[in-house]
């Protein structure tokens, strides 16, 4: 996934700087306001009495009551927005708005308008902001063990000296998991896990994935997870990003790339070589920030793969977020999209 914001495809690479000054200042000048000045506080439902955690690097978080301020990576707010979680979310960091101001797909359906955003690209975390939102817990995904998504490692020790945090394991395992542990805490943080919005996207999400599994019971289509930048074209490891394992277990074939790039979430090829995998169906990445179809038209190679030419491309969210309303269109629309391919591989 390298693009603009010089996200690494990995999801591993080097974060970039993120640094602050004089945080000792600014936190006891905060005062009560955030970094908008409005008193956000509140959340989906105030529990009294202490609360506790234990996230995926099994850390145990224990607080004398539950968390009211909370900032996270945008991903990780949405899918516990999806869940129930609302004012409590002050802050988000990672691709939460366009520069027109308009929310980045990333945020889901969270309202972008009422959280301070600490940085929308890959190395950005204004850690001053965030020191004045008064933060009491940082969530995040965990692609790789130990690395929090989206926090720069130059400044990470000034972030997490100012809260405690919060890692769910979004790689590697089925994306079945990582919804399951946002729900965990999102309920943990007061959410309602029987409010009709909840049982509603649930009832969505299983029976889309029934529905996928029956497509892909009968289906011949071999479907390649890519991504696009202006120099190299990337073919996805279905083997450790947490949805394509998902979609393998209900029966979709991937292209399984042979060659893995470090970390082995990926095959870089180079333009020239873009066709060394046949496929029927392309799943493209399509985040704001990576290159699309109507970009790729100079570029010979693509031109030329049977799946191009039959505009068999569907888009590919390639960083879902871990709910049932996140994930259930995603199934759907990769669904009608091996319905509606034909075979040219």
């Amino acid at each position: 996934m390298p693009n603009a914001r010089a996200l690494p495809l990995s999801r591993r690479g080097l974060l970039a700087t993120g640094g602050a000054v004089g945080l000792g200042a600014l936190v006891t000048a905060c005062g009560s306001k955030d970094a908008k000045g409005s008193d956000k506080s509140g959340g989906a439902a105030k529990k009294s009495g202490p609360w506790t955690f234990t996230d995926d690097r099994k850390t145990k978080i224990s607080k004398k009551s539950t968390p009211q301020r909370v900032v996270a990576y945008i991903g990780s707010a949405a899918a516990l927005y999806d869940f129930g979680v609302d004012k409590q979310i002050v802050g988000t960091f990672g691709p939460t708005t366009l520069k027109n101001g308009e929310p980045d797909k990333q945020a889901g359906d969270l309202p972008v308008d009422q959280v301070t955003v600490l940085g929308n690209e890959w190395g950005q975390f204004n850690v001053e902001k965030y020191a004045a939102l008064r933060p009491e817990l940082l969530i995040t995904n965990m692609y790789d063990p130990g690395a929090l998504f989206y926090v720069p490692d130059d400044s990470k020790d000034k972030i997490l000296g100012l809260a405690d945090s919060v890692a769910i394991t979004s790689g590697r395992v089925s994306m079945l998991d990582p919804i399951k542990r946002y729900a965990e805490l999102a309920e943990s943080l007061g959410a309602d896990l029987k409010a009709k919005k909840v049982v509603e996207a649930k009832a969505r999400f299983e029976k889309a994935a029934e529905t996928l599994r029956k497509t892909a019971k009968g289906s011949k289509i071999k479907v390649m997870a890519c991504s696009a930048s202006a120099d190299l074209f990337y073919v996805s490891n279905p083997k450790v990003n947490a949805d394509l394992i998902y979609f393998s277990e209900l029966g979709v074939e991937f292209v399984q790339p042979k060659k893995l790039d470090q970390g082995g979430y990926f095959e870089s090829l180079s333009w020239e070589n873009a066709d060394k995998y046949d496929a029927d169906l392309l799943f493209l990445d399509d985040r704001t920030a990576t290159l699309q179809p109507k970009d790729l038209k100079s570029k010979p190679t693509w031109s030329k793969l049977p799946a191009v030419k039959a505009g068999q491309i569907t888009g590919w969210s390639s960083e879902p977020r871990f709910s049932y309303a996140g994930a259930a269109p995603l199934i759907e629309a990769l669904t009608k999209a091996m319905q509606d391919a034909k075979k040219v591989s």
